[in-house]
């Protein structure tokens, strides 16, 4: 009896380091797998990060001051489908100023509503919607909040 009693808890003890390292197995490949996620979220948003929007007060030739809408790609790659979407006075249908192509390294500049030079004090960032050389679509708002949009490629 003193045999059986050890070969089973020989065998007991066996099972459970078994478990123990199958455990340990699993949550470092979880953690892992997480790691490896998050590489490739960092790596997804990498040009997107490197891409902004501002309007921008300037002067023309004549003297007069004016705004003008900026968009600047300091990223490697293109910027397709670039759209800035413009805020509208209450009870006005907004309206949306489509760049198209914005050149890797490059500053695309076009005017700003005229009327927005009223209320104009400094530079400040403006909402930007654009595909990146992936074909992801991204956002970035007026607060500089960048996001992944689920809209559809055609």
């Amino acid at each position: 009896m003193g045999d059986d009693w050890l070969n089973t808890a020989a065998d007991v003890f066996s099972s459970i380091g078994t478990v123990g390292a199958f455990g340990t197995g699993f949550v470092l490949l979880r953690r892992e797998h997480r790691r490896e996620a998050e590489r490739d979220e960092e790596a997804r948003r990498a040009q997107a990060a490197r891409v902004s929007a501002w309007v921008e007060a300037y002067r023309r030739d004549d003297g007069t001051r004016d705004l003008a809408l900026h968009v600047h790609n300091a990223s490697d790659m293109p910027i397709y489908e670039v759209d800035l979407p413009l805020p509208a006075p209450a009870g006005e249908e907004s309206r949306t100023e489509f760049i198209g192509l914005v050149p890797p390294g490059q500053t695309v500049r076009r005017p700003a509503p005229s009327e927005w030079l009223r209320s104009y004090v400094e530079p400040e960032p403006v909402e930007i919607e654009f595909l990146d050389s992936a074909g992801c679509h991204w956002n970035r708002d007026e607060q500089g909040k960048l996001v992944r949009s689920r809209r559809a490629v055609i």
